[in-house]
């Protein structure tokens, strides 16, 4: 089984666009007998759409928003984990203040996202907010659109590395900090950073052991590729973890000690590079 990030992985950074070398070595991996995963940060109705013109069986595993929901690209729901709406109150009113903070409800259609303010956002936070405009639904206070009837996937606290720091003392500091999950994204070259809150024990690498027991696969027969704070503990868990070439530095210098493997960069199709390997491998072994 290869499980492998999106954005700033098989996506260059900030694209839509998945790439003609990344589409071939997907499908002809998938065709050899390799069982693909995608592992995101995305949430469903941002991730599926990207991936529709690939080609991948409609089999085939979706883990979305850092591994509360588990779908085929079918639409099948395989496993999910809602935040408690009175937790993702509490949570609303401690980062007011601090960048931008959304929540995502586990809605088919839009409006699948809930903000209390999107004119505070800047940079790339604000190209997201345009990107997402359909999907978004403001409200004041957020408080008031998360009753305990609303079904939330995720929360994500978004804004500068300096905001985001802040929310992340405040999060450490708050009562209830064992009752949820607070995964990192950083993109220190767009001074933004994204901090996906979680129900506790949810991420990437906690829905990969799930469906690879499900599947009867190894830990040791599992590729893991991302390039991302939020891709940490899926590297560490699988056989064979791939960490991006285009990686921030701390993590780059992380991966001898870690054991993980480079890959080129988003932009070499550092995907398909890997996919081509373990499909040689593969065929090599087989002789």
């Amino acid at each position: 089984m290869v499980a492998i990030d999106m954005d700033g992985t098989l996506l260059p950074d900030f694209s839509t666009v998945v790439s003609r070398r990344n589409r071939e070595a997907l499908r002809a991996a998938q065709q050899a007998g390799i069982r693909i995963v995608i592992a995101t940060g995305r949430r469903q109705a941002s991730a599926a759409p990207l991936l529709a013109g690939v080609g991948l069986d409609p089999e085939t595993p979706l883990v979305t928003s850092n591994g509360a929901v588990t779908r085929t690209f079918r639409g099948d729901r395989l496993h999910f984990r809602h935040l408690r709406p009175e937790l993702a109150r509490a949570l609303a009113g401690l980062l007011r203040g601090t960048g931008m903070t959304v929540f995502t409800l586990d809605r088919a259609e839009p409006p699948d996202l809930i903000v209390e303010d999107m004119a505070i956002a800047r940079g790339r936070l604000a190209k997201w907010v345009e990107a997402n405009r359909g999907s978004i639904r403001a409200v004041r206070p957020l408080e008031s659109a998360l009753g305990d009837d609303v079904e939330m996937i995720q929360g994500m606290a978004a804004g500068t590395l300096q905001e985001m720091a802040e929310a992340e003392r405040r999060l450490a500091d708050c009562p209830w900090n064992e009752e949820f999950a607070c995964i990192r994204t950083a993109y220190p070259g767009h001074d933004l950073s994204i901090l996906d809150l979680l129900p506790p024990g949810v991420s990437k690498r906690s829905a990969l052991e799930r469906l690879a027991a499900q599947l009867d696969i190894a830990p040791e027969e599992v590729m893991t590729i991302g390039d991302n704070w939020n891709d940490e503990s899926m590297l560490d868990w699988a056989g064979t973890g791939v960490l991006m070439g285009n990686a921030t530095d701390e993590l780059l210098q992380l991966a001898p000690q870690r054991g993980w493997r480079i890959a080129p960069r988003n932009t070499d199709d550092g995907v398909a590079a890997m996919l081509e390997l373990a499909m040689a491998s593969r065929n090599q072994t087989a002789k």
